[in-house]
């Protein structure tokens, strides 16, 4: 038996069939992002002048955690930042990775 997989990309700006994923980087954090042919040349139209006048960063760790980056919560310590969040507001999942955001928020608060 044969199974095919099949990955249809959705533009994240409008909705309509991607034609790539865009990746690029500012202030130390990477973003991907799924684009059609004409977003995707606005996008690198619009970087063009800063692309152009930049230098490549040396050094910097293309994939993985950062030597130095905060770690993951502990799992106790998910449920008491999940509850934390939701009594302040914020929109959290029930489930999986608590979003870097809360936690320094969390943390902060603490």
């Amino acid at each position: 038996m044969a199974t095919q997989i099949q990955t249809l990309l959705i533009d994240d700006l409008d909705g309509g069939e991607a034609k790539e994923t865009v990746v690029f980087a500012i202030d130390g954090t990477s973003y991907e992002i799924d684009l059609n042919d004409k977003n995707a040349t606005n996008l690198r139209e619009a970087l063009s002048p800063f692309v152009s006048s930049a230098r490549r960063a040396e050094g910097a760790p293309a994939r993985g955690r950062k030597r130095g980056a905060p770690q993951r919560p502990a799992r106790d310590k998910s449920s008491e930042i999940r509850a934390w969040a939701k009594a302040h507001g914020l929109n959290v999942s029930e489930r999986g990775r608590i979003a870097s955001h809360i936690v320094a928020q969390y943390e902060a608060a603490q």
